[in-house]
């Protein structure tokens, strides 16, 4: 029964890639050694006739399916739901309610393709995977999403359109309209829309979806710059807030017995990390948003000590406490 399923992964994977699959991909997707990996492309093979087969001029061999019916009407195993579900989870946790809609569509589709009898087996098989492994959500204090503002991003994010935002910032008594361009979303404690707003400068900003206060999308189409990398524009913040004045380099240095835990995180995705002689550690990394290191770096006690910058020391010099039982 092991070999037919894996069989069938091999047929949804040569279908799903729009060049095929390899034997290096056969290896990877299975977890098998090179003999057994080739022993399964022959079952493959076997198992459907209709496979395109041919070598590039690397000489590496592919596997192409174009139509399989039976591999497009299998519905959904017990194990893939549940980790289906695990993955809707930790959406809902990461507070990201747009990949929380999608999956739940693609586990809809899923299940809505099997027979009422067939899912509801299915689902019932799923939980109790799920409670094997120990799934469960995480409780703790979540800002709110407003679903619909999100959405509209999302199409604008799609199609590259004007959005039309009544925002109202902190120093600002009313919210005023702005017609921007949106760019990208960064998660965190708090959710932001990274997007120019062109009648001020060509700046990229960060605008709080907690302070949109209304949204609508134009059909006016805008050129996005092409040199725009949303990842390195998120890790120049700690966070999710940006200030250009706090930008810079940051270090922290964890006592031996934090360093212990310290070496489980990443801290920051550019991290680098220097061992001292006494066993703890120092981390090393750029970024801005003070006020959310300070947050964190609280719930080390007096584990941690930051060297630099001086202002993020002189915040939390006050607030290390040595009383705390453990670590996070």
């Amino acid at each position: 029964m092991r070999k037919v399923i894996d069989i069938l992964r091999l047929a949804e994977a040569a279908i799903a890639r729009e060049d095929g699959i390899t034997l290096e991909d056969i290896k990877r997707i299975l977890r098998l050694r090179t003999r057994t990996a080739q022993r399964h492309a022959r079952l493959f093979e076997a198992a459907f006739p209709a496979v395109e087969k041919r070598k590039d001029q690397d000489r590496i061999r592919w596997w192409n399916l174009r139509h399989e019916p039976l591999v497009r009407y299998q519905g959904i195993r017990d194990s893939e739901l549940a980790s289906l579900e695990t993955a809707i989870m930790r959406a809902r946790q990461h507070r990201s309610p747009l990949e929380v809609h999608h999956l739940e569509s693609i586990r809809d589709r899923l299940l809505a393709s099997m027979t009422p009898i067939e899912a509801r087996a299915i689902k019932h098989h799923a939980k109790a995977v799920m409670e094997a492994r120990g799934e469960a959500c995480r409780p703790g204090p979540r800002a709110r999403t407003n679903t619909k503002v999100l959405s509209i991003i999302d199409e604008a994010l799609k199609t590259s359109m004007f959005l039309v935002i009544s925002y109202q910032g902190k120093k600002n008594e009313t919210a005023t309209d702005r017609t921007v361009e949106p760019y990208g979303l960064i998660f965190g404690i708090r959710e932001y829309l990274i997007a120019c707003d062109p009648q001020k400068d060509a700046k990229v900003r960060r605008f709080r979806l907690d302070r949109i206060a209304a949204i609508a999308l134009t059909d006016q189409p805008f050129v996005k710059d092409p040199d725009f990398d949303l990842r390195a524009h998120a890790a120049m913040a700690f966070g999710s807030y940006y200030k250009e004045e706090e930008y810079g380099p940051v270090a922290w240095q964890f006592s031996p017995d934090a360093a212990v835990v310290a070496r489980e995180f990443e801290f920051h995705p550019d991290q680098t990390v220097t061992d001292i002689e006494d066993g703890g550690m120092i981390v090393r990394f750029q970024a801005s948003g003070w006020l959310e290191m300070a947050w964190y770096l609280y719930k080390w006690g007096d584990g941690v000590v930051v060297l630099e910058p001086k202002g993020l020391a002189d915040l939390v010099a006050t607030h290390r406490r040595d009383d705390f039982p453990s670590f996070p």
